[in-house]
């Protein structure tokens, strides 16, 4: 595993009128470990580190490592989120200790499961599957989404499905996917994430014109949480 960002530290300002941020909410364990898994150009880089620096933004600290498959050609990309409210954990979760896995891609979430399970961990994935090579060309298969749900459902506390993709496209542009999650995310109050920390965030990585479309995004991602009444964690 490469450990690709720095040190994230909490004690950093950002511009909120004239305050410094500090962290309000409390992790519900310590570290918070969160892993997102997608395969290459889906945006699952992207999601790590914009929720890494939200978590910045709320006073915590965070560790983000990151391990790259053949992502170039579709393959595996994994980074681990260590937050912490008042220590640097080294980047990499320790096995069978995930709390939360946000996948962008369905069959992720099986791949890395067997590593990660325990009994507490929760799954938000997006629905949309991205065939390997093997599948296209007629030498392996591909499980059905149901079949999916029903094995992840097996072992975790609690799962999420949600089409994120098809909302992006809906939406104007398939790779938001990445940015629904992230919404949806926000929405399982599992972590505390702030919709202006958001903002602030992305308006650093996109274009001034680009920033109102990723806020009605992540927005969407809320929404399409809220629909499920029990959805709070």
């Amino acid at each position: 595993m490469r450990c690709l960002l720095r040190y994230l530290s909490g004690r950093r300002h950002y511009k909120k009128g004239k305050s410094l941020i500090m962290g309000v909410g409390k992790l519900p364990r310590e570290p918070f470990n969160v892993i997102v898994t997608g395969v290459g150009g889906q945006g699952s880089v992207m999601l790590s580190r914009v929720l890494a620096n939200m978590l910045v933004m709320e006073g915590f600290r965070v560790t983000v490592g990151e391990t790259f498959g053949a992502s170039q050609r579709g393959g595996s990309v994994m980074s681990h989120l260590r937050i912490s409210e008042a220590y640097t954990w080294s980047p990499q979760i320790p096995k069978g200790c995930a709390d939360i896995i946000v996948a962008l891609e369905p069959i992720e979430v099986i791949r890395i499961l067997p590593s990660y399970i325990n009994k507490n961990v929760l799954v938000l994935s997006n629905t949309r599957p991205i065939y390997p090579v093997g599948v296209i060309a007629g030498e392996s298969s591909y499980p059905s989404l149901e079949e999916i749900k029903k094995c992840v459902e097996r072992l975790v506390c609690k799962a999420w499905f949600i089409d994120a993709t098809d909302e992006a496209v809906k939406m104007g542009n398939s790779i938001l996917g990445n940015i629904v999650l992230l919404g949806a995310l926000s929405a399982l109050e599992a972590l505390p994430l702030r919709r202006s920390f958001f903002r602030d965030v992305i308006s650093e990585m996109v274009t001034e014109d680009n920033v109102s479309l990723n806020l009605a995004v992540y927005d969407r991602g809320v929404e399409l949480i809220k629909q499920d009444f029990d959805f709070r964690v």
